[in-house]
């Protein structure tokens, strides 16, 4: 079914950014997901040079099927004509969210550092905004003036002290990944509402994976496998278990309680927790102007999402 026929839950049956009892634990969920995927960053730099992008991927993706799959096989097989009847919704949410997304991310990592990485994904709230908009959704001064705040916060970071902004090719990959990420969290407020979530996540990974496995198969045959040490396996198990399956549980449930562009304020905070990760791990410094610029972006962050 494609996207400009699936059927909506009505106003009733759906929780939305309006409703107060669940601003909060939307919150908190966004809040998780966006720490656990400053984490992703920091293990996808670190395994760049040892696992090729779209076997980290593929794995990555088979790692949360597996994940789920104790949680979702029950719902999804009493869903599984529904599932099937909303499957061009899917479909191109696992494109946008699992294929598409993470390659990105993966790829940008061979050429950029992970402070970057998470700084430039800082970018797909605005998006995020931009697409509720065009939907209907007021945003409201106060979160306008946030956003504004913790973008003008972010380019400054990715800059370092200057609007001027010179991207490297693996900044690049990370701007289109931010785009892939926002499409994908906008594509979840069409998620009808009576289709379990966990069964949903199983059906957008395992289609995923199918989507990544041609190129899996091809990049096998050209580049070789990857020795499986705890360098390489304790990375993907993190980015599997972690930030695929527990953070985009997390993340979905927040759009359906706050919306995408409120859950997206959160995600501010994503480029102050990498920095910080990538600092602490990996080595990469970041000085007394990414402090002042790290206290724009959770300024603007806080006011965005405050009612």
């Amino acid at each position: 079914m494609s996207l400009l026929t699936a059927r909506h839950p009505s106003r009733s049956d759906r929780p939305g950014p309006a409703s107060a009892q669940g601003a909060g634990p939307g919150l908190l969920l966004a809040l998780l997901a966006t720490v656990v995927w400053s984490g992703s960053f920091v293990a996808t730099r670190d395994m760049a040079d040892s696992v090729p992008p779209v076997q980290a991927v593929f794995w990555r993706w088979i790692i949360a099927l597996l994940a789920v799959a104790p949680f979702a096989a029950r719902p999804f097989w009493r869903q599984r004509t529904l599932i099937r009847r909303h499957l061009g919704l899917t479909a191109l949410a696992s494109l946008s969210g699992v294929a598409l997304y993470n390659t990105l991310v993966h790829q940008a990592g061979l050429t950029t550092s992970a402070t970057n990485m998470g700084m430039i994904m800082a970018a797909s709230p605005v998006i995020m905004a931009g697409y509720a908009r065009l939907g209907g959704e007021r945003l409201g001064t106060r979160r306008v003036l946030g956003t504004a705040i913790a973008v003008l916060g972010v380019l400054l970071l990715v800059g370092e002290g200057s609007l001027t902004v010179d991207p490297s090719a693996g900044d690049l990959w990370m701007f289109a990944a931010a785009l892939c990420f926002a499409s994908y969290s906008a594509l979840l407020k069409r998620r009808p509402a009576e289709i379990d979530q966990l069964a949903f996540l199983a059906a957008a990974f395992a289609l995923g994976a199918l989507m990544l496995a041609p190129a899996y198969a091809v990049s096998l045959a050209v580049q070789g496998g990857f020795p499986a040490t705890p360098g390489t396996v304790g990375p993907l198990l993190y980015v599997g278990v972690l930030s695929s399956a527990v953070a985009f549980f997390a993340w979905n449930r927040a759009v359906s309680l706050v919306g995408a562009a409120r859950a997206g304020a959160v995600y501010y905070l994503q480029p102050v927790c990498v920095a910080l990760l990538s600092y602490a791990l990996l080595g990469e410094e970041l000085g007394l102007a990414g402090g002042v610029c790290m206290a724009l972006v959770l300024g603007g962050v806080a006011l965005g999402s405050a009612r």
